[in-house]
């Protein structure tokens, strides 16, 4: 018999938290112990899904991780208080899986690095394009070589807003008054579609460079009349064998996991003896190489355990007692974080940046 996880969700700032906790429920290795939030109306829609008995409702994160004794938590905090969160919980020895961004800086991302080192406790980040089957495809391909050396990454996605849906994707309007009280929409707190979608195109572009980083970033943003931060951000990274291109979007035509907007939402590898388009959500990738330069549809491989969600993946490493890989690998999402870190440099500055450390 395998290990029972028992398993906390704290903070639901972000609305992931209830896709994430829904996978929780359905793992046949998962138990929901609690969940904690300092606002208790948001916690109840997850209350009614999952059946939490009230004893195992909190609004204090210590008191949480005493009474429920997760044994891991899942994190879902706005940005800028993603290293608050996880040096809170580290010490309570407890295994963490948080919800992305990384981070709001580098030097958060090497504060929590720092507190799951110290306190010998797992810490992965949860990019939700790693789990795309397109996306996995893509990765497999480029391991086989079979277009040659990467040269070139190009990403694009992002999707209406942010306020245009809630956990399990279910539509909402957004007003003004919305977007005024949303920590999305707060600089202070990590706002902004660049914050928001970037560090998926880093994290990912890095994955898919071998972990190569690139030299110098330029980035412009648009940033609307009367908002905080930027609804669309173009970042272009040089690195040692060419540019990258990655381009963030809240107000695209329409939302990409029903209808795929103009320009497709995902990723173009140019190698140096073809190319692959890889989109969220399609059921085949493009593969241009010296064998079919004509181009040729390629079906995606099925996706499976231990790779069909972040927490199937997360208790497999659990269970193996095995550091996250790829994406979920602080070390990793680390450089996606300095690409983004250097990007709002760029955007502040207007000019383009040496790649921060």
């Amino acid at each position: 018999m395998k290990k029972k996880w028992r398993v906390a969700g704290i903070n639901f700032d972000h609305f992931h938290m209830g896709d994430l906790l829904r996978m929780a429920f359905e793992h046949p290795q998962a138990e929901i112990v609690g969940v904690c939030d300092d606002q208790p109306t948001r916690m109840e829609t997850a209350v009614s899904n999952f059946g939490i008995s009230r004893e195992r409702v909190f609004t204090d994160v210590d008191a949480c991780l005493a009474k429920a004794r997760p044994d891991f938590v899942i994190l879902c905090p706005a940005t800028a208080r993603h290293a608050d969160y996880v040096e809170q919980v580290a010490p309570h020895k407890v295994h963490m899986l948080l919800e992305k961004p990384f981070a709001a800086s580098v030097k958060d991302a090497d504060q929590m690095i720092v507190a799951a080192r110290k306190n010998r406790v797992m810490l992965a980040i949860n990019w939700p394009l790693r789990w795309y089957a397109s996306h996995c495809t893509a990765y497999r391909l480029l391991n086989q070589e079979v277009i040659g050396d990467l040269e070139e990454v190009h990403y694009y996605d992002g999707n209406r807003g942010p306020l245009w849906h809630t956990a399990d994707k279910i539509e909402v309007t957004p007003t003004s008054a919305m977007k005024r009280k949303s920590w999305f929409y707060k600089k202070a707190q990590g706002g902004g579609s660049l914050l928001d979608y970037l560090g998926y195109g880093t994290t990912l572009g890095t994955w898919y460079h071998q972990g190569r980083k690139p030299i110098e970033v330029t980035t412009v943003i648009n940033q609307p009349k009367g908002l905080e931060v930027d609804e669309h951000s173009i970042t272009v990274a040089r690195y040692a064998r060419g540019l990258s291109k990655f381009e963030t979007r809240w107000g695209t035509f329409t939302d990409p996991w029903k209808i795929q907007p103009q320009p497709k939402c995902g990723f173009v590898l140019k190698g140096s003896d073809g190319t692959i388009s890889s989109y969220d959500y399609d059921p085949t990738v493009r593969v241009q190489s010296r064998r079919t330069p004509e181009g040729e549809d390629v079906p995606v491989d099925p996706v499976k355990p231990p790779f069909e969600n972040p927490v199937q993946y997360f208790i497999d490493c659990l269970d193996r007692d095995r550091a996250p890989e790829g994406p979920l690998a602080p070390s990793v999402s680390r450089i996606g974080q300095q690409i983004v870190d250097s990007a709002m440099l760029s955007a502040r500055l207007g000019k383009t940046v040496q790649l921060l450390p």
